[in-house]
C-alpha cells in the first residue's frame, strides 16, 4: 500500500487507484483517514469498497455511517440493526484514531502543521481459484508505517518510530490468530456476501465503444475505449497481430459519470509509413468477456476530433478522492464477528502504555 500527502493525494489516487488488471478476483477494502490540520475537510473519514465501488460512507461532520448503493439495502434485510452498528463503531474508532494520530505525531517530535494517518484492510477473492489475499497496512504522512504479512505471520516497521507497535503485536499470538482469521475467513465470506448483494450491478459487463483519434497527421494514434464495466480491463497495440510496447502510452482507466470507465492507448507513428498503418491493430479486453474489441489502425474516425466524454467530471474526482482514503469498522455482533480494527490491541496499539 502507498500512503500520500494532501497535495499529491487526488492525482496520484486517480492515477493508480482506478487502474484495473484484467484478473478474475473481486475485492472488500476498507480504509480511513484521520487528519490535521486540513482545512475544509473532515478529521476522520471511513469508506467501504466492493470491486472498487464505494459501498459505505461515514465522516465526522455527519457522524453517521450510510450506503452508498441502493443494494446495500439487502444488508438490513437480514440484521435490521447493520447501520446502527456500523455509525456506533465509527464514532468509536474517530476518538481512538484522533488519539492515535497524536501518538504517532509524539513518536515524530511533531506537534503542529498538516498530518495524514491511514489504514486500510481487507482482503480479494479470485473466484475460479478460490485464492484468497488479505492484507492490513498503516500509514502517515505518505509513507508505509507497518503492516501485517500474512504470509508470515508478522509486522513489518519501515519506520523506527513502529518498532515498539512491531514488538507488542507480534508477541500476540491472539492478535495474530483474530487477525489471519479475519482476512482469511470473515473478510471473504462478507466481500461474497456483498458480491450477492449487489449482483446486477456488481457483476455485470458493458462493451464500450472503440474509437480511433489523431489530432494531427503528425501526432500521437489515440485508441480510446468508453462505457465498459467492470474496470478489469486492458487494451494494447498490435503489429501483425503481435502485441507491442515500444512506442506506446498507456493511460489510466477513469470513471464516466454514469458508472461505467474508459480509458485510452496512444501509439506514435513517426517512423511509420502510411501504407504499413494496416499492420497494427488495438486491443480492447475485459475480464470475463471470451471475445476482445480489435479496431485496425485505418478505421481512423477523423482528425482533430476529440472524444467527447474523455474529461471526467469534477465531481468524480471527488467521489474517487473520498472513496479512497476512507476505512470503516464492522460493529462486533453475532451476524457480524468484528475486524481487526475492532480489536482494541490493533486500534490503541500505537499507544505509548500499551507497549
Amino acid at each position: 500500500m502507498r500512503y500520500f500527502t494532501m497535495e499529491t493525494l487526488l492525482v496520484t489516487l486517480l492515477t493508480i487507484s482506478l487502474q484495473g488488471a484484467v484478473a478474475v478476483t473481486h475485492s472488500l477494502r476498507y480504509f480511513y483517514t484521520t487528519s490535521t490540520g486540513v482545512p475544509n475537510f473532515p478529521e476522520f473519514v471511513v469508506v467501504g469498497l466492493v470491486d472498487e465501488v464505494e459501498m459505505l460512507h461515514y465522516d465526522s461532520n455527519t457522524r453517521r455511517a450510510e450506503s452508498k448503493q441502493d443494494w446495500m439495502s439487502k444488508a438490513t434485510e437480514e440484521d435490521p440493526q447493520y447501520w446502527e452498528a456500523e455509525t456506533d463503531s465509527c464514532v468509536d474508532d474517530q476518538q481512538v484514531f484522533k488519539d492515535n494520530m497524536e501518538v504517532v505525531k509524539q513518536r515524530f517530535n511533531q506537534t503542529g502543521g498538516l498530518h495524514i494517518y491511514q489504514l486500510m484492510y481487507g482482503c480479494e477473492w479470485d473466484d475460479e481459484t478460490d485464492e484468497v489475499r488479505g492484507f492490513l497496512q498503516y500509514g502517515y504522512d505518505g509513507e508505509d508505517l507497518i503492516s501485517f504479512d500474512l504470509k508470515t505471520e508478522t509486522c513489518v516497521a519501515p519506520k523506527q518510530q513502529a518498532v515498539l507497535s512491531k514488538h507488542k503485536w507480534d508477541n500476540s499470538r491472539a492478535l495474530i490468530a483474530g487477525r489471519k482469521h479475519y482476512l482469511t475467513q470473515i473478510c471473504p465470506e462478507w466481500l461474497k456476501n456483498y458480491l450477492n448483494y449487489g449482483r446486477s450491478s456488481l457483476q455485470r459487463t458493458e462493451l464500450p465503444s472503440v474509437s480511433l483519434f489523431q489530432k494531427t497527421p503528425s501526432s500521437r494514434v489515440s485508441c480510446h475505449a468508453t462505457g465498459f464495466y467492470p474496470d478489469r480491463a486492458m487494451m494494447f497495440w498490435r503489429k501483425d497481430g503481435e502485441e507491442i510496447h515500444e512506442d506506446v502510452d498507456l493511460g489510466e482507466i477513469l470513471p464516466n459519470h454514469d458508472g461505467t470507465f474508459q480509458m485510452s492507448i496512444d501509439l506514435t507513428l513517426s517512423t511509420v509509413t502510411p501504407e504499413d498503418w494496416r499492420r497494427y491493430d488495438c486491443v480492447f479486453r475485459l475480464s470475463g468477456v471470451k471475445d476482445d474489441i480489435v479496431t485496425r489502425l485505418e478505421k481512423i474516425k477523423s482528425n482533430r476530433e476529440k472524444p467527447t466524454d474523455v474529461t471526467v467530471p469534477i465531481i468524480a474526482a471527488v467521489v474517487v478522492l473520498i472513496a479512497v482514503i476512507g476505512f470503516v469498522i464492522y460493529k462486533k455482533n453475532a451476524k457480524r464477528p468484528a475486524s481487526p480494527v475492532n480489536n482494541p490491541e490493533v486500534s490503541e496499539g500505537l499507544n505509548p502504555d500499551t507497549n
